[in-house]
């Protein structure tokens, strides 16, 4: 498999590996999105293991500039999240064939 996976790919897949009924891998899937968001937004770490972790990184308010008019221009607190792999997609990925 090449390019995107999307949502719906990734429940016919789900689907088709378990034998379930196409609306339970969908339930099975929005449930899994679902706590994980909601943890996330606890401010949980999450860790799955062989795949990787989830975790909250903040980034504190500060005075940008707009780049056109170089005005100052005040960016507040927010949030990313971050990502990182774990040891088993890591090596899986590093066998791929290069793309180049």
């Amino acid at each position: 498999m090449t390019g995107t996976m999307t949502k719906s790919e990734l429940i016919e897949q789900l689907a088709t590996r378990t034998d379930l009924p196409k609306k339970r891998a969908e339930d099975a899937v929005n449930c899994v999105f679902d706590v994980l968001a909601k943890a996330l937004a606890q401010g949980a770490r999450i860790e799955i293991r062989g795949f990787g972790s989830f975790s909250l990184k903040e980034h504190r308010a500060y005075v940008g500039r707009n780049p056109k008019t170089g005005e100052e221009v005040p960016v507040e607190e927010k949030h990313s999240i971050h990502f990182k792999v774990g040891k088993q997609l890591r090596e899986l990925v590093d066998q791929l064939p290069d793309p180049g």
